[in-house]
């Protein structure tokens, strides 16, 4: 019997429809680019103007509950907290991982600013990378994420430690560009990455799967581990098409 094909959550979705958007964005400030009007980007214009508002709408939603975000952003919240045992104590991931992806991220950045300030990279080029950081974002929630395959190990993005340091993540280049568009769309993005630290501190126990039933598989709505499944399954099927293993050469 042929496996029943999964349709695509309501979250994955809005996930595919953010990446749309963002991509869509990006060309358009990289045609600004190319195009020699690298000073629109950061001046009084509509294009900051816009990047502005479509980001800080984004973020304004991550501050309330809500069904069509996904749960690893949403467990900080009350509502999504489900007790499993009264007397179970949170396992939550070390605090080394955390500082670990914390460092070598400030540690790109770092570079980044180095090649701004000497003047091989402009501000047009930080807020370049600053909305390619954002589509990678999506990238790694719908695809693949390094972060979680190399350094935080977790089962998924419902339970991601760092789920919601992306947009202080993406934003981290702007840090160079004194403007009151940058300036304030890295407030709100520390904002939330405040206080999602505070709630960690606070009620660990929402985060950790051995304490919160929200976080189990049989809950989730997203579906976005089949999703991944199927298309590294589809990346396999077809590596092995072009490149054949050395038994396969072998053989023939």
């Amino acid at each position: 019997m042929s496996q029943k094909k999964k349709r695509i959550s309501k979250i994955s979705s809005m996930h595919i429809v953010r990446l749309v958007m963002r991509s869509i964005l990006f060309v358009i400030v990289l045609l600004f680019y190319i195009l020699g009007r690298a000073e629109v980007l950061t001046y009084n214009a509509i294009i900051p103007t816009v990047i502005w508002v479509f980001f800080v709408f984004e973020m304004s939603l991550r501050f309330f509950p809500s069904k069509l975000e996904s749960m690893g952003c949403q467990k900080q919240f009350a509502r999504n907290y489900e007790p499993i045992d009264q007397h179970r104590i949170p396992t939550n991931q070390s605090w080394k991982q955390t500082a670990l992806v914390a460092t070598i991220w400030l540690t790109l950045n770092a570079v980044i600013g180095v090649l701004y300030f000497t003047g091989i990279f402009d501000k047009g080029i930080l807020i370049l990378i600053a909305i390619a950081f954002s589509v990678c974002d999506i990238i790694c929630i719908l695809f693949f994420c390094p972060f979680q395959t190399w350094f935080m190990k977790n089962r998924c993005c419902t339970t991601c430690r760092i789920y919601n340091w992306d947009f202080a993540m993406m934003f981290t280049p702007l840090v160079f560009i004194p403007s009151i568009y940058t300036y304030s769309l890295l407030g709100c993005a520390l904002a939330l990455l405040l206080r999602w630290e505070i709630t960690y501190r606070l009620h660990p126990e929402r985060f950790s799967t051995a304490t919160n039933r929200c976080l189990d598989c049989s809950q989730c709505e997203e579906k976005l581990c089949s999703h991944k499944k199927q298309l590294q399954g589809f990346l396999k099927k077809y590596k092995s098409s072009f490149f054949p293993s050395r038994e396969t050469n072998q053989n023939n």
